[in-house]
Order: structure tokens, then C-alpha cells, then sequence
């Protein structure tokens, strides 16, 4: 399953008042035209709206929920039209058993009170004022749904007012995300780094929570499938290594063939697995065609993560989680921890070794050779790159008693400047909260020493991503 397969099935339906329709000609029609239009601007590629129309006895409401199983649908928009009463909405919600969005959008900003006032015909004026008056139930709707612990989100707006549409795309990125990342499939492949116990995690919790498919794979299997690739297509691969990377004069061919080999056989691995993700680390030490594989697989992973099967080293299950949300949002999502702090520049280093997500790098990424893998088995190619200068979002998945796992973010900018030569993928970042006001509240909300690191400031859609899926939010910048 890749994002573009991945099709996110909304739910639509509008709510009102059986009793309206005979006494306010026109009504019915006016309302479910507005219903028409959210269904229109909601529907694109990559999303199907379930329009079930306008909701307005509690019968009604009993088959909606019932059409909302058989549909399959992933979140409800509860577009609340006119006053409408709670025991329409909640059989309605309660046997939909998906994320509810209310929506309470008026048709305009206000009512001309002017030409309002001036209708002769004092029932039309109730009818057209009815149209306006989707405010009215929701406090209703609110206290019910809370009272039968079912959470739901709000947009209170005008139906076609951009400020109104910033927010449900947002809830609409979110849910997508949330009915991806359900349908999604991470790879497990070795075993953590020895002694990083913040990294250690519950996998079952992570299926349970997320409804991520874990899949744990093997490294022979890699190793079995390197030893098939053919010379034909190591030839091409190290073509394409001179095309997508900066290959740096003292890279070797016999590297480059290495690296070439490893990278096809993974393309198989990961299709053969239908991976969206993969946490992999294994030393190899001691078999001679596992230490080869795993010691010749960054400029494979690399090229993954840039295709949207996020690669983490070190086994790193919860960072692989927060690398394919950041990818799922359009904005990347790289593997990342503090390097060094720079307090003359007032800003953080960050970067890793192994996969780099070259789709967001400052220009080519480089490929350099290395003579040893710090604190790892083996010597091979690797690859140095910076983030693109501009607005980025660090997540952290973190695990927390209260709510399992919450989303740590940060906004900040990746900033032109010196980096680290070394061969592993590093920037130079500001945050608003400066460098030690940074580290310090990053910190403090207890998360392993790695993120995802992704272009762009995406804070307000993860904050409705962990909200539909019950989880933890916190935003230090």
C-alpha cells in the first residue's frame, strides 16, 4: 500500500428537522444544496465522499449509520444544516463508530438584517432564518456526545469562506493520514541497537494504537535476494547513483557496485513484503553475507525513503512511525538526533548516520565513502545532506503513561550555515525558543533520542492527526 493506492473513504451527512420541511417551502432544497457544495469541495483524488444526505428523523439516522458500515467510511462529517434534534445525531454516530467532525457552517457571514426585516410574509422570514441557524443544536449535539464519551472535533465557519476550508482540509489531511497509517505495513527487520532502551517499544501497542501492520522480516532473506541481482542490474543501479547523488570522487566503484546490489535487492525485499515502512539495524558480525548487506544498504534505504517507504535505522519502530506521518503529510521526514549545539549561532545541529530522505535535501545529496561506521560493524558509502533552508516540523512519537503514545513537534527553520563534513546527514536549526530553551523543553517531555525531521510547518494538522487518534499532543514551538 502506498499513499497514492490509499484512498480515504469521508463520510458526508447533513442534519435537520422533518417538522420544517412542510411548514418553510424551499427549505429541504436549500439545505441539501448546501450539502451538495461540501460534497463537492470535499471530494478530490485520493478521497470518496459518502454523501448520505440530509439527516432528519431519528429513523433516518439509524439507516445512515447502518450505510456508514456498509460503506466502510473512515470519519463523519456532521454538517449541521438548521436546528436539528440530538436523538437524530446519535444513533447516527454511535453505529458509524468512526471520527466525527461537526460542522457548523452558516451559508454567509451574517443575515441582511435590512432586507430580512423588510419580508412581508413573516413565516418565508422564519424559513430563511432557519437557513442560518446551524449554531443553534450544537451545543445540544456537543452535550449528548459527550455525555456517551463519543469524541468529536468542530468547525464553526462560513460554508464558503477560506478560513472556514483551512480548517476542514486540515481535518481532512488528518483523517487521511489516520486511515494511511491503519492500512499501513512496517517492516522489522534485525534487532534494536544493544543498551538504547528509549528506543524499545511495545509493537503490539504500536498495531493496537496506530493499526499498523508489523511485518518482521529477515536479513537473510536480503542477503539471499543480493546474491540474485543480476550484473545488468547493478550496471544501471550505479547509473542511477551518479544521476539522484553527488558521488563524491573518492567513492570506489567497487563500493558503488556494492551499494548497487544491496539497494536492487531491497527494491525487490520491499515489494515482495508490500512495505510502507522499515526499522532495521543487525550487525552481521561474524556472516560474511549479512555484514556485507548490512553495511552496503544506506544508499538503498536512502533511495526508499525518498520512494515513501521511510527507512529508520537502529530499529527505531517509533521514529519509523513518525518519519511515514511526516511523509504522509507531503513534508518528508528524515531521521534525526542532536549533534552539537552551536551557542554563538544560537541554534541546534541535528542529523544521523545511514538513510537520508533526499527528496528534501538542500540540492544533491552527497555520497561520501567511510573507513568505519561509529559504533556500528563495517566500513561502506554513506550518504551528507541538509534539510531544505526554510520552515521545518520535528515529531517525535513518544510513549507516555497516560495516553500510550503522544506527538511530540516542534516548528522551526533549517538554516543555511557550516555542517559537519562527515558523511551522515546533518543541519543547522532555530527555534523560536532559542537553542538552549529548545533542548531544554524538548526534553522534558521525556522523548527517545530520535525524530523525524520534515519541510514545512505541519504542527496544526498532527494536532488533529493525535486528536482523531486519541493520543497525546504537545507543541513546545
Amino acid at each position: 500500500m502506498t499513499e497514492s493506492r490509499h484512498t480515504l473513504r469521508a463520510g458526508l451527512c447533513g442534519i435537520g428537522l422533518e417538522a420544517y420541511w412542510s411548514q418553510f417551502a424551499g427549505l429541504k432544497d436549500r439545505l441539501e444544496g448546501y450539502v451538495a457544495t461540501v460534497a463537492a469541495r470535499l471530494e478530490r483524488p485520493g478521497v470518496t465522499v459518502v454523501n448520505l444526505g440530509l439527516i432528519d428523523t431519528p429513523y433516518r439516522a439509524q439507516e445512515a449509520g447502518h450505510a456508514s458500515r456498509r460503506q466502510d467510511i473512515d470519519v463523519l462529517f456532521l454538517y449541521v444544516t438548521t436546528y436539528a434534534l440530538s436523538n437524530t445525531v446519535l444513533p447516527l454516530v454511535q453505529r458509524a463508530g468512526v471520527p466525527v467532525i461537526v460542522l457548523n457552517l452558516q451559508p454567509e457571514s451574517a443575515i441582511d438584517y435590512q432586507a430580512f426585516n423588510r419580508m412581508e410574509d413573516r413565516t418565508a422570514m422564519t424559513g430563511h432564518w432557519l437557513a442560518y441557524c446551524s449554531a443553534c443544536p450544537v451545543p445540544e449535539i456537543a452535550n449528548v456526545l459527550a455525555r456517551a464519551r463519543l469524541p468529536f472535533h468542530q468547525v464553526t465557519g462560513v460554508l464558503d469562506e477560506d478560513q472556514t476550508w483551512a480548517e476542514i482540509e486540515g481535518w481532512l489531511a488528518a483523517a487521511r493520514l489516520r486511515s494511511l497509517l491503519a492500512a499501513s505495513r512496517l517492516g522489522l527487520m534485525g534487532h534494536y541497537y544493544s543498551g538504547m532502551l528509549d528506543i524499545m517499544t511495545d509493537v503490539t501497542l504500536v498495531s493496537i494504537v496506530f493499526g499498523v501492520h508489523i511485518e518482521i522480516v529477515e536479513v537473510d532473506e536480503l542477503s539471499a535476494l543480493a546474491a540474485q541481482v543480476s550484473e545488468d542490474q547493478i550496471t544501471q543501479r550505479v547509473a542511477d547513483f551518479q544521476t539522484l547523488f553527488e558521488v563524491q570522487a573518492d567513492c570506489s566503484l567497487e563500493e558503488l557496485r556494492r551499494a548497487a546490489r544491496t539497494s536492487a535487492a531491497l527494491d525487490r525485499f520491499a515489494a515482495h513484503h508490500d512495505l510502507d515502512a522499515l526499522a532495521y539495524y543487525y550487525k552481521g558480525s561474524g556472516n560474511t553475507a549479512n555484514e556485507d548487506t548490512m553495511s552496503s544498504i544506506i544508499l538503498g534505504t536512502s533511495l526508499l525513503t525518498a520512494r515513501h517507504i521511510p527507512v529508520a535505522g537502529e530499529y527505531e519502530v517509533k521514529n519509523a512511525l513518525a518519519m511515514k506521518i511526516m511523509d504522509a503529510l507531503g513534508a518528508g521526514g528524515s531521521f534525526t538526533e542532536y549533534y552539537a549545539i552551536d551557542f554563538n549561532d544560537d541554534l541546534v545541529l541535528m542529523g544521523h548516520d545511514g538513510p537520508g530522505h533526499i527528496a528534501i535535501a538542500q540540492g544533491k545529496t552527497k555520497v561520501r565513502p567511510l573507513k568505519v561506521y561509529h559504533g556500528k560493524v563495517g566500513r561502506g558509502l554513506s550518504v551528507e545532506m541538509s534539510v531544505k533552508h526554510g520552515p521545518v516540523t520535528l515529531l517525535s512519537v513518544v510513549e507516555e503513561e497516560a495516553q500510550r503514545f503522544k506527538l511530540l513537534v516542534a516548528e522551526g527553520e533549517s538554516v543555511a550555515g557550516d555542517i559537519l563534513e562527515i558523511g551522515n546527514t546533518n543541519s543547522r536549526y532555530r527555534f523560536s525558543l532559542g537553542a538552549r530553551g529548545f533542548v531544554n523543553a524538548w526534553n522534558a517531555q521525556g522523548p527517545a533520542h530520535h525524530c523525524a525531521v520534515g519541510v514545512g510547518h505541519v504542527g496544526e494538522t498532527l494536532r488533529k492527526a493525535a486528536a482523531l487518534m486519541g493520543i497525546g499532543f504537545t507543541q513546545i514551538c
